[in-house]
């Protein structure tokens, strides 16, 4: 029995891999019969400033993307939240007859604020084409004529371009090359685009318990994020969890004269500066109480994972002109999987042509929380207070009164903004995720990369928490998209590439 059953195994894996590349020549083939059109599409949607709180324009974003689903068929709808300020998610659906699996494709269409002062030759919402990347040299060219070929390698920069209505683009795109082939799912497929991943996803939760029925799936897949560094595909099981704080520590209750007062009068400035300094160590290690405690161990297929990918660092280093990295040179993939302590920005008093000699009043810096599995992001803020408390500062959540300025002689102001969320991790041996790697390997001659978790964060625990669900992430971006930044921008052949792996999550067996 044994002899018949392996080669009848064997068979149906080397039609099931035929099967996959036919359908893969066939979405390549209406992708470069249709490459104009899907451009002028993604530009458009491009146009439309898309920051979560600017509730007009995000609601144009919605409603465009409802016309594209319509147009595809996909019986699209707004799931709202109960306040109708709330960025509504925009839902579709293809059914297909006799699938016994059903996933969903998630990506988000808003993007982040963004200074337009800041951007290089063109502005967020007005996309550039390049002939190359910017810092290659990269001229603006004008949109292709019809006649005219698209280069690959040429880049599109907007804001979102690649994070993340790259992955709309690249989702509806791969609908229409399936239908025009007349190439049905073999999953009952749903789609979500959320309106405010980038502001923290505040409203995922209540979004999707209003709308349970709909959102339920065997499996969430997220395009989102970046390939990796070497340009390979990868498939990624799990994200990061987030969180952000600011602290404001207090001087003088008004600006004073830097010659009057200096060497008398505290700088908060200077104030701000060491207690961040204590946070960490020499080697950047986090030195806050607790900080690495509950961490949940990798097992070991997802240390090997990290083992065979690709080791990129030091072509990273010189890209980005950098001498040394932090953490004692230890690997960057090895350190995704620890939780991390950022400085976002900071303020206080003013540099450059509008510096004065004066003491400031506040100085603030706004802190950025990376989690990984077994962290609580509530708890993490607590350790990050009791250290400020620690370090001899009263702590408050309001500016302080009169009264707290006279008695205590080191304030922090801490808020810990909305929206925050736990790391989220998929074991990587399930069938779904075996599926999911094969059908990925399908749209790629070289080995693609098997991560356990990115260094970015998505709010996929918000998701598994309220639904019995998973989550597998895909990316298709380029990694230097100069997402989250000025000048971001996605690279054509990531987005072409985009279409056929999307077509391929549809169609895996």
């Amino acid at each position: 029995m044994l002899r018949l059953i392996f080669p009848l195994i064997f068979l149906a894996l080397i039609d099931s891999s035929l099967s996959a590349q036919v359908i893969q020549n066939k979405v390549r083939d209406y992708r470069l019969a249709n490459e104009h059109r899907i451009l002028k599409e993604f530009t458009e949607l491009l146009t439309i400033p898309n920051v979560a709180s600017d509730r007009e324009h995000i609601r144009k974003n919605s409603a465009f993307i409802v016309e594209m689903m319509k147009r595809r068929g996909l019986n699209p709808q707004l799931l709202e939240a109960t306040d109708s300020i709330v960025p509504p998610a925009v839902y579709g659906e293809w059914k297909s007859p006799g699938a016994t699996r059903t996933v969903i494709l998630y990506a988000h269409y808003d993007g982040q604020p963004t200074d337009p002062k800041q951007w290089t030759g063109s502005l967020p919402w007005q996309p550039v084409l390049r002939s190359a990347a910017l810092e290659h040299g990269g001229a603006s060219l004008p949109g292709p004529r019809q006649d005219e070929p698209i280069n690959p390698e040429w880049r599109l920069y907007a804001r979102s371009a690649s994070d993340d209505k790259a992955g709309v683009m690249t989702i509806l795109a791969a609908v229409d090359a399936l239908k025009a082939n007349e190439t049905t799912p073999t999953s009952n497929i749903k789609f979500f685009f959320e309106g405010e991943e980038e502001a923290g996803s505040p409203h995922i939760a209540e979004i999707i318990n209003l709308h349970k029925e709909l959102v339920q799936a065997d499996a969430w897949l997220i395009c989102d994020g970046p390939v990796h560094q070497s340009g390979r595909k990868q498939v990624v099981f799990g994200v990061r969890g987030d969180t952000n704080v600011d602290v404001t520590v207090y001087g003088a209750n008004r600006p004073l004269h830097s010659g009057h007062y200096g060497n008398w009068s505290p700088n908060p400035a200077m104030l701000l500066a060491k207690l961040l300094s204590s946070m960490k160590d020499q080697s950047s290690r986090v030195t806050i109480a607790g900080w690495y405690d509950d961490v949940e161990p990798l097992g070991e297929v997802e240390r090997r994972a990290i083992a065979q990918a690709p080791q990129y660092d030091d072509e990273l280093k010189t890209q980005l002109g950098l001498a040394r990295t932090e953490n004692a040179g230890r690997s960057l993939l090895e350190l995704l999987n620890e939780p991390s302590l950022n400085i976002n920005g900071m303020s206080s008093g003013d540099v450059g042509p509008l510096a004065r000699n004066v003491i400031p009043t506040t100085a603030t810096a706004v802190l950025d929380l990376r989690l990984v599995k077994g962290n609580h992001y509530r708890r993490q803020v607590e350790r990050l207070i009791d250290h400020i408390r620690k370090q001899g500062f009263y702590v408050v959540d309001d500016n302080p009164t009169d009264v707290e300025r006279r008695k205590y002689p080191l304030i922090a102001k801490v808020v810990h903004r909305s929206g925050g969320y736990d790391a989220e991790r998929t074991r990587m041996e399930l069938p779904i995720s075996l599926a999911v790697i094969r059908a990925v390997q399908a749209t790629s001659a070289e080995p693609i990369v098997k991560l356990p978790t990115s260094g970015g964060s998505l709010p996929l625990s918000i998701i598994t928490d309220n639904l019995r669900t998973l989550t597998i992430t895909i990316p298709v971006a380029n990694y230097d998209n100069n997402q989250h930044a000025e000048n971001e921008n996605i690279r054509l052949q990531n987005l072409w590439d985009g279409i056929e792996t999307m077509a391929a999550l549809m169609t895996m067996q």
